[in-house]
C-alpha cells in the first residue's frame, strides 16, 4: 500500500524558510507601525512639528503607493525577489533618516522613504505567496501574517512608549533599523535557492504610465497633509482640488469599476481603502487623545493600542480557520458593526471625557473587526486573480489601502487644524471615520464569491 501523502502546510520543508522570512518582515513592519503611532505626539513636540502631525502618517502611506506600483510591475515582469530586496533596503534607510532627524522636515523625509519600502514590501510578499503557496493555503499564510502582530502588539506599543519616555524616541526607529538589517541578511540567504518565477515581459509604456500616476497620487496625498499648515483661506480649496485629481489619477491603478463599487474584485479593492482609512485615521489620534485629554504617559497610551492589535491578530486567526464557513457577507456585517461600536465609544470619550477605559475597550473591538475583514479581503483578491495579474491586483489592493488611509488621515488632520488643533477638537476625526464605516457597507455587500479557500 502507498503511504498517504502528508497534508500540505505553510511549514512544509519546501516552504518553511520562506514562511519564516515573510513573517519576520511582517513582524518588523508591525513593530515600526505600532511604535510610530505611540511616539508621534512626543516626536511632534520634540521637533516642533505639531501642525504636520498627520503628515507623518499620511506621507508614509502616500509614498507607499509608488512602492506598490513599482513592486507589482517588477514582480509581474521579473518575479518578486528583486522587488522585495529593494523594498526592504528602502525601509531600512528610511528608518535611519527618521531616527537621526533633527527637524520635523528631515523626519518626514525619512517617513516618505519608509513608505516607499513598506509599500513595495507588501506587494512583493503577496506575490511570493501567490507563486509558492497553493490556493487552499492562502488563508492560513495570511492568518500567519496577522499573527505576526501578536508579539509586537503585546510589547510594541508599551515598549515604544517606555523607550520614548525614559530613553529617547529616536531608538524606536533606530532599534527597528538594526533588527531589519539582521533579518534582511538572513532572508536574502534563505530565499537565494527558492524558485520565485521569472515573470513575463511587460509593456514598458504601460508600466511608466502607472508609475507616473502613482507619483501623482502620492504627491497630491502629501499636499493634502500639508494643507493643515497653510493659511486658512486656501486649505480646503487646495485639499479638495487635490482629492479630485487623485480620483482621476488612481483609476488606471485599480480594477475597472472600483470607484463605482462594481461587483467582485472592484468592491473588494474599494472596501479595503475605505475601512483602512476609517481605522487608521482614528487610531492615529487615539494615543494623542489619551495623552492630551486624559494625561496618559506615552507608555500607557501604547498599552491602549496593544489591546486592539491583540484583538486583530486573534480575529485573523479565527478568519483563517472559519472564514469559509462564515462567508463574506457575514464577515462584512460583523466587522463593520464592531468598527461602528468602537468609533462610537471613542467619540463619546472625546466629547464628554468619560473614562479612558471606554477608549481602550472600544478600540479593542475595532481591532477585532479589522482582524476578521483584512485577511478575508486579501484572500478574495488572490482568488479573483491568475498568474498574469497577481502583481497588478495585489498592487491595487495595497494602493487602495494606502491611498484611502493617507487621504483620510490628511483630511482628519486638516479638520482638526481648522477647528483649532486642540485635543477638544479630536471628536471631528471620529465623526468622519464613522461616516466612512457606514459608506463601506456599499462595497461590502458586493464582494461576490470567488473560488477562495481559507
Amino acid at each position: 500500500m502507498t503511504a498517504p501523502s502528508p497534508v500540505a502546510s505553510i511549514w512544509d520543508r519546501s516552504r518553511i524558510w520562506v514562511t519564516t522570512g515573510a513573517i519576520a518582515l511582517i513582524f518588523l513592519a508591525a513593530i515600526e507601525a505600532l511604535a510610530v503611532t505611540t511616539v508621534m505626539p512626543i516626536v511632534s513636540e520634540a521637533l516642533d512639528g505639531g501642525a504636520l502631525y498627520a503628515v507623518a502618517f499620511s506621507g508614509t502611506l502616500a509614498t507607499g503607493v509608488i512602492g506598490m506600483v513599482a513592486a507589482g510591475a517588477w514582480s509581474d515582469a521579473r518575479g518578486p525577489r528583486g522587488a522585495l530586496y529593494v523594498a526592504v533596503t528602502l525601509f531600512l534607510v528610511g528608518l535611519l533618516i527618521s531616527g537621526f532627524a533633527v527637524t520635523m522636515h528631515q523626519f518626514l523625509v525619512g517617513r516618505l522613504v519608509q513608505g516607499l519600502g513598506a509599500g513595495g514590501q507588501t506587494v512583493a510578499l503577496y506575490v511570493v505567496v501567490a507563486r509558492l503557496y497553493p490556493p487552499h493555503l492562502h488563508g492560513r499564510i495570511f492568518a500567519a501574517f496577522a499573527a505576526a502582530w501578536v508579539v509586537p502588539s503585546m510589547i510594541g506599543p508599551f515598549l515604544a512608549g517606555a523607550v520614548a519616555e525614559h530613553i529617547d524616541w529616536r531608538w524606536t526607529f533606530l532599534g527597528v533599523a538594526v533588527l531589519t538589517g539582521i533579518a534582511f541578511t538572513v532572508i536574502a540567504v534563505r530565499l537565494s535557492g527558492v524558485d520565485l518565477g521569472h515573470g513575463e515581459p511587460q509593456d514598458r509604456r504601460t508600466i511608466a504610465t502607472r508609475l507616473l500616476l502613482a507619483v501623482v497620487v502620492a504627491v497630491l496625498a502629501v499636499v493634502i497633509g500639508f494643507t493643515a499648515d497653510m493659511v486658512p483661506q486656501v486649505r480646503w480649496p487646495v485639499a479638495i482640488g487635490a482629492l479630485a485629481v487623485i480620483g482621476i489619477a488612481i483609476l488606471p491603478l485599480l480594477p475597472r469599476g472600483a470607484l463605482r463599487a462594481g461587483r467582485g474584485l472592484p468592491s473588494v479593492v474599494l472596501m479595503r481603502g475605505i475601512v483602512a482609512g476609517a481605522f487608521f485615521a482614528a487610531e492615529a489620534y487615539i494615543p494623542y487623545l489619551l495623552m492630551e485629554r486624559f494625561e496618559f504617559t506615552a507608555t500607557w497610551a501604547g498599552i491602549a493600542l496593544m489591546f486592539a492589535a491583540l484583538a486583530w491578530a486573534g480575529a485573523s486567526a479565527l478568519q483563517g480557520k472559519y472564514g469559509e464557513r462564515l462567508g463574506n457577507h457575514r464577515i462584512t456585517m460583523i466587522s463593520l458593526s464592531l468598527l461602528l461600536v468602537a468609533l462610537l465609544c471613542v467619540l463619546l470619550a472625546a466629547l464628554f471625557g468619560i473614562s479612558p477605559l471606554v477608549v481602550v475597550i472600544g478600540w479593542g473591538l475595532a481591532g477585532g473587526g479589522m482582524g476578521l475583514l483584512y485577511p478575508r479581503l486579501t484572500v478574495l483578491t488572490l482568488a479573483y486573480s491568475d498568474e498574469s495579474n497577481q502583481g497588478f491586483n495585489s498592487s491595487a489592493l495595497s494602493i487602495s489601502d494606502s491611498t484611502g488611509s493617507a487621504v483620510t488621515i490628511a483630511f482628519a488632520g486638516l479638520a482638526v487644524a481648522t477647528l483649532g488643533g486642540e485635543a477638544s477638537t479630536f471628536w471631528v476625526v471620529f465623526v468622519f471615520c464613522l461616516a466612512l464605516v457606514g459608506a463601506a457597507a456599499i462595497p461590502g455587500l458586493r464582494l461576490g464569491h470567488a473560488a477562495e479557500r481559507s
